[in-house]
């Protein structure tokens, strides 16, 4: 599994590496298609208060949190470039240790990734969307989420297959966050198509309407419902290049 990056594009700061899955045969070619997962594709349903979850699993490990962990969770521990992805577990662990928290191993790890465990449903339209994708050329799944494993267990939980993707890009293991245009290079370049050929298809106009800055397309749900990407997709393949994106409505953010 490799991950690369465009001419000229910085270095990935994250941890892992993107995952490039099979190469399709597709109707359209030079064209490619990625998908947002939690919110787009699946709803999960998310811990409300993660500072206390992760202080549930740590203390079930030995490691116990002083008692101004809601704070030391909260604030910034890192330093990292705009846009960088700070995997959960880089974050934990620098928090406990500035509190002078002590622990072996993987211990950390282990307890952000138990700490989230998600309830997940499959989105109406979701394998309609992802089928009307394929005849387009490949498909990807890019995503905001700084949990290492965590999109892989979501797509089990799922009706979803990683078979259902050509290429996994997740902000943690390439080290970027959408709207970042790192992510969207990194996706293109894994689906082998220029980044003006990649449409991507997401709910959070913030983050996913941040390709249309480097010559995307994006399909925001906020504009097109998930059982409509079909027939957007179609439109999108028939109209003029300058027809394609949708601009993310002023104000409406998650």
């Amino acid at each position: 599994m490799s991950s690369r990056t465009n001419s000229g594009s910085r270095t990935s700061p994250g941890e892992g590496r993107s995952v490039t899955l099979k190469v399709s045969c597709h109707t359209h070619s030079n064209v490619a298609v990625s998908f947002d997962l939690f919110g787009t594709l699946v709803s999960v349903d998310r811990t409300d208060d993660p500072a206390t979850a992760i202080a549930h699993e740590l203390e079930e490990r030995g490691v116990s949190v002083t008692n101004d962990w809601d704070d030391r969770y909260r604030r910034p521990t890192v330093d990292a470039p705009a846009g960088a992805e700070i995997p959960l577990p880089a974050h934990v662990s620098r928090a406990l240790a500035d509190a002078g928290v002590e622990w072996e191993g993987n211990v950390v790890r282990r307890a952000v990734i138990a700490a989230f465990d998600p309830v997940v449903e499959t989105r109406d339209g979701a394998r309609e969307a992802l089928e009307a994708a394929k005849s387009y050329g490949p498909v990807a799944l890019c995503s905001n989420c700084s949990v290492p494993e965590l999109v892989g267990r979501t797509l089990i939980r799922s009706d979803l297959s990683r078979t259902d993707f050509d290429v996994i890009v997740s902000s943690v293991a390439c080290g970027w966050r959408k709207p970042a245009p790192e992510i969207f290079q990194i996706t293109a370049t894994q689906l082998e198509v220029p980044v003006s050929s990649l449409i991507h298809v997401g709910d959070d106009p913030r983050t996913d309407g941040g390709i249309t800055a480097i010559g995307g397309t994006a399909i925001l749900l906020s504009e097109t419902p998930l059982e409509a990407v079909p027939s957007r997709l179609e439109a999108i393949h028939a109209s003029p290049a300058s027809d394609h994106t949708e601009e993310p409505s002023e104000g409406d953010h998650r």
